[in-house]
């Protein structure tokens, strides 16, 4: 894990009537005024609940989808997101409307210990994304120190989450934060082996870093999605219409010679005329799609062979799907992937899915709490396996033995 003092660490004297800066992910999806999934709100609780167990006055900072050039607009305002607090804590929430206003700095000094206020979201402020020092002393003013227990925007270097983790001490994860550094970063420096990689999507160009990084690192890396075509046509396959990147062909042969059999590729797929045409789909190898025909779905072979070598491993970390999970038929091999992990779980396996699609999948399929954890963030749990420094978490406190 990367050594980074977290709210655990904090004495109780530092926690006590002292505001709370904490940067949350709430960037949830929200429809006709209503949030319709509460994963990351719920996920954010143990950390919000923490401090107001120990008498802090919680501030919380999230932005939530992109408006244009720290302009507000109605649609993104976080407005929902309090309902859910509310409902979740059992407590009224404060609302913050403009964290600029002279009133809200006093808003949150008038807050009492254990009480909770969510602040407007942060890309209404102009600065935000460009990491703007006058907007981070902003976001400070409503602070006595920072918690950062948004993973899913670690990645980014905004003023909300890199800028103000400067000026506001301590500046510390919080307890999501901490789980996720836990098990990514366990799973890449100190694995229990076997430890398989199980790496799918579309493209080879956005998983290359990735591959590249694990290589050293693990024992297998299972290909999946359509990102193996490219692969497939690499090794003079006929792959039909399948999504093949040909500016990447070369690429791909340069990986498959340095990765050898440590790179585990499907034995063939599922292909259909179409996705609009599951009617037609039959099962081919993976050198022998027909003309007119693409591959949406590793087959059952491949399912069986990737389930063997996932259910011999003891530590698996999957990032993508196996084909195109989000149109039936074409989930099965994924569907699949996540009970195999499922399975390693109960038998002793640390299984983490590396958010985004794959995240989806799991949460689809029933099974996202039979896995060790499901990373709430897609970009940063992707920038993490590809050995990039997460800004939002270079800039907290190091712990120091």
């Amino acid at each position: 894990m990367i050594a980074k003092l977290t709210i655990e660490n904090l004495d109780p004297a530092a926690v006590l009537g002292r505001r709370a800066l904490v940067r949350v992910d709430f960037n949830v999806p929200v429809k006709d005024g209503k949030v319709t999934d509460e994963t990351r709100i719920r996920a954010a609780m143990p950390t919000i609940e923490d401090l107001k167990d120990r008498g802090a006055r919680i501030v919380l900072l999230s932005h939530l989808g992109r408006p244009k050039g720290g302009v507000p607009e109605p649609k993104y305002s976080l407005k929902p997101v309090q309902a859910v607090l509310e409902r979740l804590l059992g407590m009224p929430v404060t609302f913050i409307e403009d964290p600029a206003s002279p009133a809200a700095v006093e808003a949150t000094r008038h807050l009492p210990r254990g009480a909770v206020a969510l602040v407007e979201n942060t890309r209404f402020v102009k600065g935000e994304e460009t990491n703007d020092a006058a907007a981070a002393q902003l976001f400070a003013a409503l602070g006595d120190f920072y918690v950062n227990d948004a993973f899913g925007s670690a990645h980014r270097a905004h003023a909300s989450t890199e800028a103000v983790a400067h000026l506001l001490k301590p500046a510390v994860a919080g307890l999501l934060m901490e789980k996720e550094l836990e098990y990514l970063g366990g799973a890449l420096t100190n694995p229990k082996r076997p430890f398989v990689a199980v790496l799918g999507g579309a493209k080879i160009s956005g998983k290359i870093d990735v591959i590249q990084n694990l290589l050293p690192k693990v024992d297998r890396i299972l290909i999946g999605g359509a990102m193996a075509c490219t692969f497939f046509r690499a090794k003079g396959g006929k792959t039909g219409t399948s999504l093949v990147e040909e500016d990447r062909l070369e690429m791909a042969k340069q990986v498959l010679a340095k990765a050898g059999d440590k790179l585990v590729l499907p034995d063939g797929g599922v292909v259909a005329q179409g996705l609009d045409k599951p009617d037609t789909r039959r099962q081919v190898a993976w050198n022998a799609v027909p003309d007119g025909w693409g591959m949406y779905d590793i087959d059952p072979g491949t399912v069986a062979r990737f389930g063997k070598i996932i259910g011999d491993a003891k530590t698996v970390v999957w990032n993508g799907p196996m084909g195109v999970f989000e149109t039936p038929p074409f989930d099965a091999g994924t569907t699949a992937v996540a009970r195999a992990l499922a399975d390693a779980t109960a038998k002793g396996a640390i299984t983490v899915v590396g958010g985004g699609d794959s995240a989806a999948a799991v949460e689809q399929a029933g099974l996202a709490a039979k896995v060790s954890h499901v990373s709430t963030g897609g970009g940063a749990s992707l920038e993490f396996l590809e050995g990039k420094v997460l800004p939002g978490v270079a800039a907290l406190d190091d712990r120091r033995p």
